[in-house]
């Protein structure tokens, strides 16, 4: 059997960090280790983590970055499968198992993912579709990657750096498999923005240019895509 190390990659995530570690541990199918990676968190993180030190890897890093502390993590592993998984993310108990059984039906397969839900909002996702994936990002960073089809992620993106990578893994001709099921869910925060501030599609469809105004969030959403679109040379 594959060994799978998950990776937890932490920045002030004191409130949710135990929760995560908790859904982690609870899995049917134990993970070979658990990387926990400081990313120059200034919390109470040091106090959450206390009851896990005997079971977790911690390594500390001054402040980086999301991409540079799951890059780090991956560097401090060794399992044959890898689970980056937000520090604010509860994991269904059967998660890791549904996950590993999907890519053991589909050796093709670089990665498996799985719907999840964002509070009350959940995201179904869909079957792999090359051409979707172009058009937008609607697979979740916490997917099971085999370790030799992981490309790193790229550290100078500060949006969008699960589609970045999972454009560059279609490049290399890697695609990933659905797992049809709900297993997991983000706790929402105001750190994260929160449920209340999260908007729909339509939002980013709107003709704002004939409005005289966009919103911030659809600025700064469209400018992130287009430094995607430009590096990968899409449409």
């Amino acid at each position: 059997m594959k060994s799978i190390s998950v990776i937890i990659p932490c920045y002030n995530h004191a409130a949710t960090v135990g929760r995560c570690l908790e859904s982690v541990y609870a899995q049917t199918l134990p993970a070979f280790e658990v990387v926990v990676v400081d990313d120059g968190s200034t919390d109470a993180l040091d106090a959450a983590l206390k009851p896990f030190l005997g079971k977790i890897k911690l390594v500390r890093q001054i402040n980086s970055g999301g991409p540079a502390a799951r890059n780090r993590g991956f560097r401090e592993s060794k399992g044959d499968l890898v689970l980056f998984c937000d520090a604010d993310i509860i994991l269904r108990p059967d998660a890791l198992e549904k996950l590993t059984a999907a890519l053991d039906a589909h050796p093709e397969a670089a990665y498996a993912y799985a719907s999840f839900k964002f509070g009350w909002k959940a995201f179904p996702l869909g079957p792999f579709d090359p051409a979707r994936l172009k058009k937008h990002n609607y697979i979740h960073t916490g997917s099971l990657i085999r370790r030799e089809k992981f490309p790193g992620f790229d550290e100078s993106l500060k949006r969008f750096q699960d589609w970045d990578l999972w454009l560059t893994m279609l490049e290399r001709g890697d695609t990933g498999v659905w797992v049809p099921e709900f297993l997991a869910n983000v706790h929402v925060s105001s750190k994260r923005g929160g449920i209340s501030n999260w908007l729909p599609k339509l939002a980013y469809r709107l003709p704002w240019k004939w409005l005289g105004w966009k919103p911030k969030r659809v600025v700064e959403y469209e400018a992130a895509a287009a430094v995607i679109r430009r590096k990968h040379s899409l449409a």
